[in-house]
C-alpha cells in the first residue's frame, strides 16, 4: 500500500477566552491518500475550521503532529513552513480574500510574486481553467460572488500545488452556484491529480467526495 500523502496523529488544539480554556480539537487522527477527495462535514463550532487551518500548515497545535509525504509540518522553522504552504498547497478561503484594488489576474499571480516567480501565464491558464478566461482585468467589486470564489480558486491553483484546501467555499453563495463551484473544484483536483480537502457544514456536498468525515466536538468518525 502506498504511504498516505497527509497522516495527522493525536491533534489537540485549544484557546484560552477569559478564565475559560475552550478544547476545540480533541486528540484528532486521519490519513488522506494521494489523489483523495475528502470532504470534512460538522456543525458550526465543531472545530472544522481549525482542522482545516491545522493540516495546511497555518495554525500550530498544541499537541499532534500533521506529516505532509513523511515529513513533520511544525519540526521545522517558520521560513520551512511558509515555503511549504507556497509550494505544495493552495487554499481556497469562504471570504475569498480578494485584494479590491488588484484585478483578478493580478490577485491570482500573487502567490507567485510571494514565491519570487513570474507566473502571469500560470495565472491566465487558471483563470480560464475557471472560465473566468475573459473577466482577468476585472475589479473583484466587478464580479458576482460566484466568480469572486472562481478566483480564489485560480489563486490556490496557480503556483501547481500537490494538495488543496478549501474552507466552506459555498458559504457565501446560493445553492446553485455553490452546486458549480463544488463541481469545478472536483473536476479540476480529478483532471490534475490533486488532492483535496474540503470544509462543509453542508452533509449533501459532502457525500460528494471520495470520502466524508464527520466532526463532533472536535473529535471525528467515518462515515
Amino acid at each position: 500500500m502506498p504511504q498516505p500523502q497527509l497522516i495527522a496523529r493525536d491533534l489537540h488544539q485549544s484557546f484560552r477566552m477569559g478564565a475559560r480554556r475552550l478544547e476545540i480539537l480533541r486528540g484528532i487522527s486521519m490519513e488522506i491518500a494521494h489523489g483523495e477527495a475528502v470532504f470534512v462535514c460538522g456543525a458550526s463550532g465543531a472545530g472544522k475550521t481549525t482542522l482545516l487551518y491545522t493540516l495546511a500548515g497555518l495554525e500550530r497545535p498544541n499537541s499532534g503532529t500533521v506529516e505532509f509525504e513523511g515529513r513533520n509540518l511544525y519540526n521545522g522553522s517558520s521560513t520551512s513552513l511558509a515555503r511549504f504552504r507556497n509550494e505544495k498547497t493552495g487554499f481556497v478561503f469562504q471570504g475569498y480574500f480578494l485584494l479590491p484594488e488588484l484585478t483578478a489576474l493580478e490577485n491570482v499571480t500573487l502567490p507567485g510574486r510571494i514565491g519570487r516567480r513570474s507566473t502571469t501565464t500560470a495565472g491566465e491558464e487558471s483563470l480560464r481553467a475557471v472560465g473566468l478566461g475573459d473577466r482577468m482585468q476585472h475589479l473583484p467589486a466587478e464580479l458576482s460572488g460566484g466568480e469572486q470564489q472562481r478566483v480564489a480558486i485560480a489563486r490556490a491553483l496557480v503556483n501547481d500545488p500537490e494538495i488543496i484546501f478549501a474552507d466552506e467555499p459555498t458559504g457565501n453563495l446560493d445553492s446553485k452556484t455553490g452546486d458549480a463551484i463544488v463541481d469545478l473544484l472536483l473536476n479540476l483536483a480529478r483532471e490534475r491529480t490533486k488532492t483535496l480537502v474540503v470544509v462543509t457544514h453542508d452533509a449533501s456536498l459532502a457525500a460528494r467526495g471520495d470520502r466524508t468525515l464527520h466532526i463532533v466536538d472536535g473529535t471525528l468518525s467515518k462515515s
